[in-house]
Parts: structure tokens; C-alpha cells; sequence
């Protein structure tokens, strides 16, 4: 039988996969919203032959427009600024994971 190990733990900061991990599901939901109500309200207006005050709507929603409810006249500016950065972070942390895997591809293959 081992002995314990009685040493303290060491606080270890996250890595980069934890921290794409961890932020990604607060990223989706208002990305994706933002990327559906953009698309549909260009194709609307375009080839659906919509009226601008028909696919208000969507822009509303794209825009975070519906935030100023809940945050006043900011909430739309705060939405469009996390929105930016949150897509920043995960195009950045997920390119660091990309670019790590593909170092450690090269090397196994170099031997």
C-alpha cells in the first residue's frame, strides 16, 4: 500500500482547452442569434421581397435591440461589445488549440 501523498495542492491556472471549454456555451447562444436573425433578415429583405418594417424584427434581435429593457440604453451597445469579444476569444484560443495540435502532429511525425 502507497503512503498518501500529503503535499498541498498548487494552484494551477487553467489551460487554454478548459478556458475555450468553459466559455463556449455563454458564446453560442448569443452568437448563433446573431448570425441566424443577420442572415435572415439580409435574405429576406433580398429575395423574400420583405419590407425593412417587416423584418424589423430581426434586426431588433440582431442588434440586441430587446436588451434596452432590461439595461437601458446601454444594453444594446453592452450585447454588441460581449458578442465581439466572446467571438474574438474562441477564434483565438481555438486557433491556439488548432496550432498546438498540429505542432504536436509534426513532431510525432518527425519522431
Amino acid at each position: 500500500m502507497k503512503p498518501l501523498d500529503r503535499t498541498p495542492a498548487v494552484w494551477q491556472p487553467p489551460r487554454w482547452r478548459e478556458l475555450h471549454a468553459a466559455l463556449a456555451p455563454f458564446v453560442l447562444l448569443p452568437l448563433a442569434l446573431t448570425v441566424a436573425t443577420g442572415m435572415g433578415y439580409r435574405l429576406l429583405r433580398d429575395w423574400g421581397g420583405l419590407s425593412r418594417d417587416q423584418a424589423h424584427v430581426l434586426m431588433v434581435l440582431h442588434e440586441g435591440e430587446w436588451l434596452r429593457h432590461w439595461f437601458g440604453p446601454n444594453g444594446e451597445t453592452v450585447y454588441v461589445l460581449l458578442n465581439g469579444l466572446g467571438l474574438t476569444w474562441m477564434l483565438v484560443s481555438g486557433g491556439a488549440l488548432a496550432l498546438a495540435r498540429l505542432r504536436r502532429g509534426l513532431a510525432r511525425a518527425k519522431g
